[in-house]
């Protein structure tokens, strides 16, 4: 496991179209720190995993999520929609 402190990482927070946009820097083995802000919006904990995606010229993180924590997401939906035959 690689120490934070050994590594050369630098965030900081600018405005665009005046919202605040988080800045990190990759470091020399392609490292990047998420900001706390964003660690703690999306509930990201140490060791977890993310997939990463390239969009065009950006990339997205997005978290993993073990299936049991999808249990009971649905709730609430609508089920009496008009079905074809073969899907009832």
């Amino acid at each position: 496991m690689t120490s934070i402190a050994s590594i050369e990482i630098s965030a900081y927070t600018c405005s665009i179209d005046g919202a605040a946009v988080n800045i990190v820097t990759i470091s020399p083995k392609y490292q990047v720190v998420i900001p706390l802000a964003i660690r703690e919006a999306l509930g990201l904990e140490p060791g977890q995993k993310v997939q990463a995606f390239a969009c065009g010229n950006r990339i997205e993180l997005v978290p993993v999520r073990p299936m049991r924590s999808m249990r009971g997401f649905l709730r609430g939906l609508a089920t009496d929609v008009p079905r074809d035959e073969d899907r009832v």
